[in-house]
């Protein structure tokens, strides 16, 4: 049986999860997991993923995960890689700790992110290893929930924000969306995952399919246009969010005005896709970073609260991959051109008359 692609692009969120091989215990002490989430820090700091959720179970984990950068596979292996030989150094082993590739759903964050969420940070709870998720201490829940300090590395902004743009007050409704429901009668999210790969609705699986699976756009196989995908920026979002509002660069750009939707969708896109920081957004658009925070979080606000809105950021988002994604087909083209340009001039040189 093929393996099922691997669908990676700038912005992409996904649910992520390995298990041991054969389903033994990939983590055997208090340090194991200490230092595999030591190697989680080091690849956000490497590969400048975003980790939303984790949850490290005894023989499998979990993580929801976003991509600014296309490189899932890269960020992930080399997590494992780590921790392997760490593992395997400790109690002089050999051979596989976890069973096979790493399984990784692809998500739509606006829909999805809340509620896998919840599910992971209840995995405990399910497993009768503690009767409240807050009691353990191998998840992101302890955070989320107000009940000890994050990591440096751990993406909190991106979940609270579902819930409101005040922070204490997101706290106290993401821990009620937890622990006010009944732990066995929640569903799976990914229950509901197509080919194994894909969790959403009918048009985003098919954008998906069109973009990543047909014939004409095996991109994922092509390893010259894997290292000519570039970083986002915020500049390379403005066409798509100028076409939408029928605005200009400068009109998104200008500060003061109000109900200037155009500026905040800017503003939580760039926020989503780019992996800029705060700081640095806020530099783009003349603002400070918490002024971003603060426009970002009433974005996903109205997103939580309006499907219509939901709606016009998924359909700007994927024209902004979309469009990256054709442009990255232009280079790959020009690259294959180039040598084949420099080896025709070789062969007219050659023919040239002596002298």
């Amino acid at each position: 049986m093929a393996r099922p692609l691997r669908i990676e692009y700038p912005g992409a969120f996904y649910h992520v999860m390995h298990r041991g091989n054969a389903g033994s215990d990939i983590f055997k002490s208090v340090r194991d997991r200490e230092k595999f989430l030591e190697y989680v820090g080091k690849a956000v700091a490497r590969y400048g993923i975003k980790i939303h959720t984790y949850c490290l179970m005894t023989n499998h984990y979990h993580f929801l995960v976003e991509t600014p950068h296309p490189n899932l596979s890269q960020a992930i292996k080399w997590i494992n890689v780590g921790y392997v030989a760490y593992f395997n150094r400790k109690r002089r082993r050999s051979g596989h700790l976890f069973q096979g590739r790493f399984k990784a759903v692809l998500i739509d964050a606006d829909e999805y992110l809340k509620h896998l969420s919840r599910y992971i940070h209840l995995n405990p709870m399910r497993a009768a290893m503690v009767e409240h998720p807050r009691d353990y201490p191998w998840s992101s829940y302890p955070v989320f929930g107000g009940y000890a300090k994050a990591p440096e590395w751990l993406e909190t902004h991106g979940l609270l924000s579902r819930f409101g743009a005040d922070r204490k007050k997101a706290r106290e409704r993401y821990r009620d969306f937890v622990e006010s429901v009944q732990n066995d009668k929640i569903e799976n999210p990914s229950q509901d995952i197509i080919n194994g790969a894909i969790l959403d609705g009918a048009d985003f699986v098919n954008w998906i399919k069109r973009n990543f699976l047909s014939k004409d756009s095996d991109i994922k196989e092509k390893p010259e246009l894997k290292r000519l995908k570039p970083r986002l920026t915020p500049e390379d979002l403005m066409l798509a969010i100028c076409h939408e509002f029928t605005c200009t660069r400068e009109a998104i750009l200008r500060k003061g005005k109000k109900r200037n939707f155009a500026r905040d969708v800017a503003i939580y896109l760039s926020r989503e896709m780019t992996g800029e920081s705060g700081v640095a957004l806020g530099r783009y658009f003349g603002i400070s970073g918490a002024g971003i925070t603060v426009r970002h979080g009433f974005v996903a606000g109205n997103i939580e609260k309006d499907r219509k809105w939901k709606r016009q950021i998924n359909r700007i988002r994927k024209k902004i991959i979309t469009s990256h994604l054709k442009i990255n087909e232009v280079k790959l083209s020009r690259t294959r051109a180039a040598p084949c340009q420099e080896s025709f001039q070789r062969d007219i040189h050659t023919l040239q008359p002596s002298a």
